[in-house]
């Protein structure tokens, strides 16, 4: 059996906030497996048991509360428990992790980039994982890395990356860097871009929020 966090809510997805992800790719969470008997066993996903016992550890790390996981499965085929039954099918892959940051407020992480929920679920799990390691260097103080995040209107949210690759790339795009000889470094196009995008300096909470994906894509990579 599924061993979900006790403390989060499970439900169904009531309104996707803006437009679906128009080309969703397959989730690149795999595990290498060992060698046994000249095989190679325990290859494959990553199992959901796994990204929702890494999911606990990241929440519990931030204290956080009131947390909820909306998924696109329909409202009868979730248990009495409120989970949902093994097996139950999703009408798209998209999910909302939606809870509250003690000293940072309500943050919402909706995730449709790749084809199954289990795979969008995980990406969020490491883009929290990502997130976290930033105050280990003391770069942060008060949670900063997390505003971006902050619950916003429907029409606001915007979509994840794929790759570090494509998170690059859009930040690139955003600086205005394309033109420049050579490829700018993740680190210096990622600095221009929260400083020019940061609502505390004007910028748009939406963009920058998308800047905040891109960065935890790209340290996910290890290129930061």
């Amino acid at each position: 059996m599924t061993d979900w966090p006790v403390t989060m809510k499970v439900g169904p997805i009531r309104e996707w906030p803006g437009e679906f992800t128009r080309t969703r790719v397959v989730a690149p969470f795999n595990r290498n497996g060992r060698w046994e008997d000249g095989k190679r066993v325990g290859a494959g996903p990553v199992p959901l048991t796994v990204t929702l016992r890494d999911l606990d550890r990241e929440l519990r790390e931030l204290g956080a509360k009131d947390v909820e996981l909306l998924i696109a499965v329909h409202p009868d085929r979730f248990r009495l428990d409120g989970r949902p039954y093994a097996g139950a099918k999703a009408d798209h892959p998209g999910i909302i992790l939606s809870f509250t940051i003690p000293n940072v407020g309500p943050v919402s992480y909706p995730c449709d980039t790749f084809t199954t929920w289990e795979g969008n679920l995980r990406a969020v799990t490491l883009a929290l994982e990502a997130l976290r390691k930033v105050d280990r260097y003391g770069v942060t103080k008060r949670g900063e890395q997390y505003r971006g995040f902050l619950a916003l209107e429907a029409t606001a949210a915007p979509a994840g990356f794929a790759t570090a690759a494509e998170a690059h790339a859009w930040l690139i795009d955003l600086v205005g860097a394309r033109d420049l000889p050579g490829t700018p470094q993740p680190a210096l196009v990622l600095r221009k871009a929260q400083r020019i995008t940061h609502p505390d300096m004007g910028g748009d909470a939406a963009t920058f929020q998308r800047v905040s994906l891109a960065e935890a894509k790209i340290r996910e990579a290890g290129l930061l």
